[in-house]
């Protein structure tokens, strides 16, 4: 029996959406018991975006979408397969992935949303490329999309300086030559109680109570997260590394989670990176959750900080405790 031959897949389009509205530590030091100082020491944070009131996630995921699907010179039919990776859909059902395919008038597509939290847009690619390498279908749009501001509590200074809004998508197919090498995730809920909203889901519905005690709001653990988030990041990294026949060296560019400058910079040191090795746009956006990988992606790119024949980690943890990484020969 001849071995089927292997598709190479990989990124054949990006695109990124960021509101236009932006929030300060300034702005914030008018609003919570905080100041410029304490946020950017402790989190390398500026400023965030915010989404618009009647702005939605399918919003920001279609802006990004637009993007992608026209720098991979594709119309909007041409799409197979939508993936949108979020923790904040525009209401629990149905799929955002559903409202997306219904403005973009991609109506030939499957969709469906998954929510890996921070890892979302990671978990996406790698779910994408099988479906792809399988021969299920030829491509996929896979979006990171988050609308974090409506589910944070800004009176709490320990999330809210945290937190930001924005989308960013890619377009996935067989491609030539490079494309995406190897991947890896992982998982341990053990710790699904460090990050999470608790209210608002089958074990805890809405009620008087949960709304009046703040339980439909992002709660956070943040030492422990730190702690368990940096080991877990320089893990996957080395792992999916070692499973493409790789060392650090031979990377080019690591696009991290952008959570907290100091768990990149821990992560980064205890992977063996450097930092002029890795890009960083947490000053400027904050943690947008599933948007932040593919956005930083984007920005890259864009910035000419990957060129053709480029290695590049992508790697990521979330709540769950969920992690992804992949290797991507640009």
């Amino acid at each position: 029996m001849t071995k089927k031959q292997t598709r190479r897949i990989g990124i054949i389009g990006l695109g990124s959406y960021l509101p236009k509205k932006v929030l300060t530590n300034s702005d914030l030091e008018k609003m919570v018991d905080t100041s410029d100082e304490w946020i950017r020491t402790r989190t390398g944070i500026s400023e965030r975006r915010i989404a618009e009131a009647g702005e939605a996630t399918s919003d920001l995921a279609v802006h990004a979408a637009r993007q992608a699907l026209k720098d991979a010179k594709l119309a909007p039919e041409d799409v197979e397969l939508i993936i949108v990776a979020t923790i904040s859909p525009d209401m629990q059902f149905p799929a955002t992935s559903c409202l997306v395919q219904v403005s973009l008038g991609a109506n030939n597509a499957a969709c469906f949303d998954i929510n890996a939290a921070c890892s979302g847009f990671i978990h996406g690619i790698i779910i994408a490329q099988q479906f792809i390498a399988n021969g299920s279908y030829n491509n996929a749009l896979v979006i990171g999309a988050e609308l974090l501001s409506h589910f944070i509590d800004w009176k709490d200074r320990s999330t809210c300086v945290l937190f930001g809004d924005g989308a960013g998508a890619a377009v996935i197919a067989p491609v030539k030559s490079g494309g995406i090498i190897s991947s890896y995730i992982g998982a341990d809920g053990t710790k699904s109680d460090l990050l999470k909203v608790p209210a608002g889901g089958s074990r805890m519905p809405a009620t008087h109570k949960t709304v009046s005690e703040g339980l439909h709001y992002l709660k956070m653990e943040g030492n422990e997260v730190f702690k368990h988030a940096v080991r877990v990041m320089a893990d996957a990294a080395k792992q999916a590394l070692h499973k493409a026949g790789l060392t650090c060296k031979d990377v080019n560019c690591l696009i991290p989670h952008q959570a907290n400058i100091r768990i990149i910079e821990a992560a980064a040191r205890r992977a063996g990176l450097s930092m002029d090795k890795v890009y960083v746009n947490v000053d400027r956006y904050g943690n947008m959750s599933a948007a932040s990988t593919i956005v930083a992606l984007c920005e890259a790119v864009n910035e000419g900080r990957i060129k053709k024949g480029d290695i590049i980690v992508l790697v990521a943890f979330g709540s769950g405790f969920v992690w992804g990484s992949c290797v991507i020969k640009w």
